[in-house]
């Protein structure tokens, strides 16, 4: 590792030195930040879960608004909630800026506006422009055509070495153990086309085929696994939103109802606030974290109504079987994996049927917005979990409804926002917060919530430690201030209980999380931050087969450098270096680094860039692993877990053969030092070595 670590500095420093002497005459561009805060968002989520997850429909609307530009001068409230760069407070700002003193005439008059600094303005650049034409388009079928757009995504993935899962086996070996290969080929496929009309129209179809799954035979014999579609059209007239297909719904906080996946806690001490979107199309390949049927939001400024129904089959780990009818009784738990590449998975597939309706009204009176949300899921077998302590309050059972109430309401600076939500079986939960923002240079946040361990729903994705929001009460406080034009400080803390039992801790507990982070931005070409989390929580002792086990405190700190610096206006460069120490009680503590260098390329007008990584990592155990955000395809995102000892590289090309046609290539591979073998069961490699790639095609018509 020494001379990896050696290496490693040399070709940096040689990178470096080479595209500095690059350097062009002319002015540099403002360096794109604001997409750091939301790969840092993203890095928080994939920490909090060892699933695959589609990140598509977090950052859609911001690759689209980085092409589709938003006129600040013809804007609102929901639309610039998209970019999850402005709060409310901000937001409310420049729209009364702008209807007190009219349209804005250059994006200079944000410096103006409270709230707005250098740093969040060069945030908004890439994604919005002033314009003084205003005037609203006149809808016709022509008008449509000619302003519409269409584009057909297709992608090719595949991991080169040979895995357990695909080996060569005998008939016989196989027969005796069905599951121990998958059915399908190794490549992972996945296509998409969607139309589009400004954010009014939006109608495609997504399919997917992940590797080891059948591709147009035996039980695939349509060709694709999964295929979502969906129409949605978007304020014509009193329709606000309607929705025919696949869709997602999202209110409030998240605490009642919230389909998909919503940013949660994070380094951005500001944003623990929600902002439901309500219905939108679903354009994703989750397979589950959607609705399937019809959905409808109708009203005008000052209240809307909608309603929703969504009836589809999910996966099930089922128990019990009728002999006569082979219908479905009961089930342990919903598999959420996507995955039916073996037969035990097959058997699970739809194998119970999903039906959600309900109904959520929200009205504005001057600045205070009030909803409530009403929803009911109906199962078509009995959810019966197998019995431990921790989760005998998680719902079990055919049917759930959830009932909630949420509010926001500006008052000068101050954003007051909550919600209250209950269960069908009487389980409670609430949130209250505050956003404060004192003066240009100092903001504060604060949240209280409080969540019975009682509470059940399925549908839910509100601001909070666990995964699943119930036992949980904690109080969040956080602020950013920014003493000079370039340097701001984030920090919060977070001191959170759990009343019940959770997994792998056998008594109620607690955990205390707490972050510092220090940004710089020296120029217009270069940023860097330094950030320090510790998070204190306890942790069952061993694994034994016991009742109770002994419950030990544990203490996890992250040390982390990241810095980006724009050579010039085709060349950035990108470093982080990262520590992990985890400990529990008086062990020796278990620990992990990881250090990287990205060089991006994109020059002006040319049909060709590119973004190259390549990383050191040595964590000693998977409790010290690391995240890290990776560039990626166009609409495919990236965030591994590094642990073991070993190195990364990948290299991700684009090049645009002409206006209506790109080409993007990835190579990825990774390297272990002190591994013969990789992962295990199906996915077990023999070797030191994993290798992916992927090829993109995206044709725009």
């Amino acid at each position: 590792m020494k001379k990896q670590l050696k290496y490693f500095f040399k070709i940096s420093y040689f990178l470096t030195l080479l595209f500095a002497f690059n350097v062009s005459a002319q002015e540099v561009d403002t360096i794109e930040t604001g997409n750091e805060d939301v790969f840092q968002k993203v890095e928080s989520i994939a920490e909090q879960t060892d699933a695959e997850l589609d990140y598509t429909e977090l950052l859609e609307d911001m690759d689209y608004y980085r092409n589709h530009p938003i006129n600040l001068n013809k804007t609102d409230e929901a639309e610039l909630k998209k970019l999850f760069i402005l709060n409310d407070i901000q937001i409310n700002n420049l729209l009364e800026h702008i209807a007190a003193n009219g349209k804005l005439i250059s994006l200079y008059e944000l410096q103006g506006i409270s709230g707005f600094d250098i740093a969040t303005i060069n945030k908004l650049l890439p994604y919005v422009y002033v314009s003084g034409d205003v005037n609203n388009r006149h809808f016709s079928f022509k008008e449509m055509l000619d302003n519409s757009s269409s584009q057909f995504i297709i992608r090719y993935q595949k991991v080169l070495e040979e895995q357990q899962g695909f080996s060569a086996i005998t008939d016989s070996a196989l027969s005796e153990s069905p599951n121990s290969r998958y059915v399908g080929s190794p490549e992972k496929i996945f296509a998409k086309y969607r139309f589009t009309y400004y954010n009014n129209i939006s109608f495609g179809i997504t399919a997917e085929k992940d590797a080891g799954e059948e591709f147009f035979k035996g039980s695939q014999k349509n060709g694709f696994d999964f295929y979502s579609a969906h129409f949605f059209i978007r304020d014509f007239g009193f329709i606000k939103a309607l929705a025919v297909g696949d869709y997602q719904v999202q209110y409030g906080q998240g605490l009642t109802l919230w389909s998909g996946l919503g940013f949660g806690k994070s380094s951005d001490a500001m944003g623990i606030k929600k902002n439901g979107q309500g219905i939108k199309p679903y354009t994703s390949s989750d397979e589950n974290r959607f609705m399937r049927g019809i959905a409808t939001t109708i009203g005008n400024k000052n209240i809307e109504l909608s309603l929703f129904l969504s009836n589809k089959k999910i996966d099930g780990n089922i128990t019990e079987n009728d002999t006569s009818t082979d219908e479905v009784i009961s089930f342990s738990s919903l598999q959420e994996t996507g995955l039916h590449s073996t037969p035990n998975e097959l058997a699970n597939k739809d194998a119970i049927n999903e039906l959600i309706y309900g109904a959520h009204i929200s009205g504005k009176i001057k600045k205070i917005n009030i909803g409530a949300t009403a929803f009911k899921s109906k199962y078509s077998a009995m959810l019966q979990r197998e019995f431990q302590l921790y989760d005998q309050f998680e719902f079990s059972g055919n049917e759930n409804s959830n009932i909630g109430i949420d509010y926001s309401y500006i008052f000068r600076n101050m954003n007051l926002f909550g919600e209250l939500s209950r269960s069908e079986n009487g389980g409670k939960a609430f949130m209250n917060g505050c956003l404060l923002s004192l003066d240009k240079k100092i903001s504060l946040s604060f949240l209280y919530r409080n969540y019975e361990k009682e509470y059940q729903s399925l549908y839910s994705s509100a601001f909070a430690e666990n995964s699943n929001l119930a036992n949980e009460k904690g109080i969040f406080s956080g602020f950013i201030f920014k003493p000079v034009h370039a340097v701001s400080i984030t920090a919060y803390i977070d001191n959170v209980s759990f009343s019940w039992l959770k997994y792998r801790i056998d008594e109620p507990s607690k955990a205390l999380d707490y972050l510092f982070q220090l940004n710089w931005a020296p120029s217009k070409k270069t940023e860097m931050y330094f950030l320090y989390r510790q998070k204190n929580k306890n942790l069952n002792s061993s694994g034994e087969d016991v009742l109770f086990d002994n419950v030990e405190p544990t203490l996890k700190q992250n040390y982390r450098f990241n810095a980006v610096y724009k050579v010039n206006s085709k060349v950035t460069l990108k470093n982080r270096v990262e520590f992990l120490s985890y400990k529990v009680s008086d062990e020796a503590p278990q620990q992990g680094y990881i250090i990287y260098q990205d060089i991006n390329f994109k020059k002006m007008k040319s049909p060709f860039s590119f973004s190259v990584r390549y990383a050191l990592f040595d964590c000693d155990t998977y409790d010290s692993r690391i995240y890290a955000f990776e560039n990626d395809v166009l609409y495919s995102y990236s965030v591994p877990a590094f642990y073991n000892k070993g190195a990364r590289f990948y290299i991700t090309t684009h090049y645009s053969v002409c206006r209506n046609f790109d080409i993007w290539l990835r190579f990825a591979q990774t390297y272990y030092d002190n591994k013969t073998l990789i992962s295990s069961g199906l996915t077990q490699i023999a070797g030191n070595k994993k290798s992916e790639i992927k090829v993109q095609l995206r044709i725009k018509f």
